[in-house]
């Protein structure tokens, strides 16, 4: 797990300048390995500035435009020195999803990909590697599901965390 921090240098700059209009209050990111210590997943949660309008904004401009789909705005993995995870570099991510929450100051986000040193030379989005019949290196290894999966766990886990958190409604007591 990666100290609590902001978000400088945990993203390729074109993503940073993507995730931008939201800004980054901070930046929680774990990287897990699988049994075998060959397939790792990092995952991150940033913590945003916005407001639900801009929120919303960015949620529809990644659809949109299909921003989450691109290799270039990849997520960068968190490679922990002395773990599994310490040979999970830029080359080495397979697959990952970004979700940004429109309704939420959050964005999620996962990297999968091999821990020990195979390059990925045609990563693919979560989407595309969980595809039926998809025979590249993150469909067959799974670690398209790793980074789907993962992320909407996180997802989950955060929007019921963020459900307890908010006030329950006021209701009129009668008289």
């Amino acid at each position: 797990m990666a100290p609590d921090s902001s978000c400088g240098g945990a993203f390729d700059p074109l993503l940073e300048k993507a995730l931008a209009p939201v800004g980054c209050k901070r930046l929680l990111r774990a990287t897990y390995t699988d049994a075998t210590s060959t397939g790792v997943t990092t995952v991150g949660l940033l913590v945003t500035k916005a407001g639900s309008g801009a929120m919303r904004k960015l949620s529809e401009r990644f659809q949109a435009e299909g921003l989450g789909d691109r290799a270039d705005l990849m997520p960068r993995p968190y490679a922990a020195k002395g773990t599994a995870a310490a040979g999970f570099g830029d080359a080495q991510r397979a697959s990952w999803r970004i979700r940004i929450l429109p309704d939420a100051p959050a964005v999620v986000y996962t990297v999968s990909g091999f821990a020990d040193g195979r390059k990925v030379t045609d990563p693919q989005p979560a989407g595309e590697a969980t595809r039926g019949g998809a025979t590249t290196a993150p469909a067959q290894s799974g670690l398209g599901h790793d980074a789907r999966g993962i992320a909407d766990e996180i997802e989950r886990a955060f929007r019921r965390a963020l459900s307890k958190t908010e006030a329950p409604a006021m209701t009129e007591v009668p008289r």
